[in-house]
């Protein structure tokens, strides 16, 4: 029987999966599918903060007027930390066309309502240059 540390990380981690493969697609329903209705997001282009699960979704838009589906958003590394009802995810990702280097940082909380697993905090970031 799997320990619940491990059950947690694994479903965090599938979560997180279907999360970047829906943005691949540009699946909207997807993106949003596990993200919880007060969601908090940090992100690199303004807005610096968007706040509940409508401003999340507007931000996607602006995402998708320069990137394509055949483009990159992968997750180079992961690391998940669970406990019984909150978690987060800290991840190194890559995004832009085939070839590109492009890398950001993101950062998700999650907690568990009802069962399962909703993302309720995202920080996207690149590292400073000055």
């Amino acid at each position: 029987m799997p320990q619940p540390k491990q059950t947690a990380e694994t479903e965090i981690r599938t979560l997180i999966e279907a999360w970047a493969d829906a943005v691949r697609r540009h699946d909207y329903p997807g993106i949003l599918a596990r993200h919880d209705q007060d969601i908090v997001m940090f992100d690199v282009p303004p807005p610096l903060q968007s706040r509940g699960l409508d401003e999340y979704r507007k931000t996607w838009d602006l995402f998708y007027t320069c990137y394509r589906p055949s483009h990159a958003f992968n997750i180079e590394e992961i690391a998940i930390t669970a406990g019984e009802d909150v978690a987060f995810a800290v991840m190194v990702m890559r995004c832009g066309p085939p070839d590109a280097t492009f890398q950001f940082r993101l950062t998700t909380g999650l907690r568990k309502v009802g069962g399962d697993w909703r993302i309720t905090h995202e920080h996207h970031s690149v590292p400073a240059t000055d």
